[in-house]
């Protein structure tokens, strides 16, 4: 099972790219894969090609009318198909015995 964080935006696109981020969650959306948006990204999880696959048509769709794009990706791998994107944090929440903001 894949966690994988990423955050791709056009650069010179000006101040504001929120119409631009709105398309790619278009794309993870309605592509099935579980995620969670966040402030600075989006947490995709499933297996490897799955997610990878939703990165690369994020980028395509970019790539259609950006000439430059940047993106920040991390990746973590663990064996096995337990879901761990909510686990992950039930888990820290378990150590400092309260519910966190997230």
């Amino acid at each position: 099972m894949v966690l994988l964080e990423f955050a791709m935006s056009p650069t010179g696109e000006g101040e504001s790219l929120s119409r631009h981020v709105g398309r790619i969650l278009d794309i993870i959306d309605r592509s099935g894969v579980t995620y969670q948006l966040t402030a600075m990204g989006t947490i995709l999880e499933g297996d490897w090609d799955e997610v990878m696959a939703v990165v690369g048509e994020c980028f395509r769709e970019l790539q259609k009318d950006c000439r430059r794009i940047s993106m920040n990706l991390k990746m973590d791998y663990r064996a096995g198909t337990e879901p761990r994107l909510r686990s992950k944090v039930d888990a820290v929440e378990g150590h400092v015995g309260r519910k966190l903001r997230t």
